[in-house]
C-alpha cells in the first residue's frame, strides 16, 4: 500500500502539477486509510471493496470527523482508485458509485469594514517588522489572495506602477489580482526600510522575509494576524484566511460581479464563490432583524 500511495502521489505531481500543500493533504487521507485496512486485517488492495470503504467512512464519522472532512477523504479515495485502475493496479474503481456524504455550507468568518481597519492599522511602523507585517495584510485585503499565494509571492510578481501582482494558485494556476493605492504604499514603505534590513546583505527572491531572511512561513502568518487582532481588540476568532474572506464579502456587498470576484479569488468552480453571497444575505438579515421595528 505504501509504494502505490508513492506512486499515486508522483502522479500528482508530476503530471497533474498539484501544490505541496494539496499533496500533503492526499498522503495524509491516504495513510489514515491504509491504517484502517490494515486494522480490518485486508493486505491487499485487490481485497478492498465498497463495503470496507463505506465501513471506512462510518468509522470517521464516529471518530469524530465533519461530514466535510469525510467528504474530502472520499474524494481523495475516489482519486486514488481511478489512478489504480488506470495503472491496471485493480480491475475496477469501487468507489465509482459511492456517493458523498451531504456537505453543510459552513459560512466563513469575516470582518466588519471597521474590525478590517482596525486590524490593518495595529502594526507598528515604528518596529523592524511593523512595516512588513502591514503590507502583508494590506496586500491579502486588496487582492483577497491565499495565505499559500501571500507567503510565495516574488519580487517579480508585482508591478507597482500598474498596482497588480500575479497569484499562483492550486495546481499552479496563475491568475493577474489588482491592488490599491493603500496596499500600494504599504508595500513601499516596507521595501524601502524593512526588507533590506531583514535581508542582511543576503539574497531573497521572495517578497515577505523573516528577522533571519527567510521566506515566511504560513505559521508566521497565523501568529501575526492573531496577534494584531488581539491589538485591535477583535474578540471573533481569526483565522490565516479571514481577511481573504472579508474581501470576498465587502466586495459583493458592494456591487462587485460574482464571476469577477471568482476570477480574483481563483475559484475553478463559481458555487464555491457563492458562499459569500450567502454571507451577505446572512449579513443583511440580522440587520433586518436588529432594526425593523417587527423582526
Amino acid at each position: 500500500m505504501h509504494e502505490l500511495i508513492e506512486e499515486f502521489l508522483s502522479y500528482l505531481s508530476v503530471e497533474r502539477g498539484f501544490a505541496d500543500n494539496t499533496l500533503s493533504s492526499y498522503k495524509g487521507d491516504l495513510v489514515i486509510f491504509s491504517k484502517y485496512l490494515e486494522s480490518s486485517g485486508i493486505q491487499s488492495i485487490q481485497k478492498v471493496s465498497r463495503q470496507i470503504v463505506t465501513s471506512f467512512m462510518l468509522s470517521e464519522k464516529d471518530r469524530g470527523l465533519s461530514s466535510n472532512s469525510i467528504s474530502r477523504e472520499l474524494a481523495c479515495l475516489k482519486s486514488f482508485f481511478k489512478f489504480l485502475v488506470r495503472e491496471n493496479k485493480v480491475k475496477e474503481d469501487i468507489t465509482s458509485v459511492i456517493e458523498s456524504p451531504k456537505l453543510w455550507k459552513r459560512l466563513p468568518s469575516t470582518l466588519n469594514i471597521q474590525e478590517v481597519e482596525s486590524l490593518l492599522k495595529a502594526p507598528n511602523l515604528r518596529e523592524l517588522n511593523g512595516s512588513r507585517d502591514k503590507a502583508c495584510l494590506e496586500l491579502m485585503y486588496a487582492t483577497g489572495m491565499r495565505v499559500s499565494e501571500l507567503i510565495n509571492v516574488k519580487m517579480g510578481d508585482f508591478n507597482m506602477e500598474l498596482r497588480f501582482v500575479k497569484c499562483f494558485g492550486k495546481s499552479s494556476k496563475e491568475r493577474i489580482v489588482p491592488f490599491g493605492k493603500k496596499a500600494k504604499e504599504a508595500i513601499a514603505r516596507y521595501l524601502s526600510k524593512s526588507r533590506p534590513e531583514l535581508l542582511k546583505k543576503k539574497v531573497s527572491n521572495f517578497l515577505f522575509l523573516t528577522r533571519l531572511g527567510k521566506p515566511m512561513s504560513r505559521q508566521t502568518f497565523w501568529k501575526i494576524i492573531k496577534k494584531y487582532a488581539r491589538l485591535a481588540g477583535i474578540k471573533k476568532d481569526i483565522k490565516p484566511h479571514s481577511l481573504r474572506h472579508s474581501f470576498a464579502t465587502h466586495i459583493l456587498e458592494r456591487g462587485a460581479d460574482l464571476r469577477i470576484v471568482q476570477e480574483m479569488l481563483g475559484h475553478a468552480d463559481i458555487s464555491t464563490t457563492q458562499i459569500y453571497t450567502h454571507v451577505s444575505k446572512d449579513r443583511l438579515k440580522s440587520i433586518h432583524k436588529k432594526f425593523h421595528p417587527r423582526p
